[in-house]
């Protein structure tokens, strides 16, 4: 009688992934262990033997780490692949399920940071902070709402997408197409980014020069202003992109330098200390 996965077990599997992706979460393992919990309840129904329980968890304690809301396809596909594998599929075994999950990690990675990382969450924050002008409580409330919602419904469609697709999207994802669709999804979180950059970032200084009067004869914002609106903004963000990208500085000390330039920037007269930056 051929084994079919119940929609029971597959809606707890897809719970598990989504509460418990970061399970036991280190640098050594990351989220193999999370994967662990969401395998479990699939293979408690697929096999009944103990023995062959074990050994179909044992697939799942290789190393796993990828964007965990787009990731979801990866846990759905290889619930179908071992339900294929329970059912004696020849083609279905440890190397192959392994070998799938392996190959859309890095695929799938590249695409969610730039979709859900690089896109949808500045957007839903450059709202959010629209509408928390003035102090309001709203903007708090719209992002916790929708950020909830997008991720909860987002990671069930593609978890149950990628079980009934099994093994056939592996093409997509990592093919031509996938390659052109991270790539156009690249060039859109940086648009995205620069746009919520150039609305709610905003450097300026307050350094002027003197005459004998005590008159400014010659204020550098203004200057700047004329020449090239926003400079010191782009050059800011310029800046903190080169110390996390290139230097790869976390973005803890990143905060911390700023501070430090800040505080110098005010003593020597460059920043305003009443002005917000």
């Amino acid at each position: 009688m051929e084994k079919k996965l119940s929609k029971k077990a597959l809606s707890k599997s897809f719970h598990n992934w989504y509460y418990g992706h970061l399970t036991c979460f280190s640098q050594e393992h990351m989220q193999t262990f999370g994967y662990l919990c969401s395998m479990l309840p699939l293979v408690e129904e697929l096999y009944d033997n103990e023995e062959d329980k074990a050994k179909a968890m044992d697939t799942y304690t290789a190393f796993f780490n990828t964007e965990p809301q787009l990731g979801s396809v990866i846990v759905g596909m290889t619930a179908g692949l071992e339900e294929a594998r329970a059912n004696g599929a020849e083609d279905v075994d440890e190397e192959t399920i392994n070998g799938l999950r392996a190959g859309l990690m890095g695929p799938i990675a590249g695409i969610g940071d730039s979709l859900v990382v690089g896109t949808v969450i500045p957007i839903l924050l450059g709202i959010a902070m629209g509408m928390s002008t003035g102090g309001s409580p709203l903007g708090a409330i719209f992002y916790i709402i929708v950020w909830n919602l997008f991720a909860y419904f987002g990671m069930k469609f593609l978890y149950f997408k990628g079980y009934q697709l099994g093994g056939k999207a592996v093409d997509f994802l990592i093919g031509t197409q996938g390659e052109a669709l991270r790539e156009a999804i690249s060039v859109l979180g940086g648009i995205v980014i620069g746009a919520v950059s150039a609305t709610w970032v905003s450097v300026t200084t307050s350094l002027q020069l003197l005459n004998d009067a005590g008159e400014p004869y010659l204020v550098l914002q203004d200057k700047l202003d004329s020449v090239f609106p926003g400079l010191l903004t782009a050059l800011f963000i310029i800046g903190c992109w080169f110390l996390m990208a290139k230097k790869r500085m976390s973005p803890i000390k990143v905060m911390l330098l700023l501070v430090v330039v800040a505080f110098v920037g005010v003593l020597i007269g460059f920043f305003n200390p009443g002005l917000t930056y």
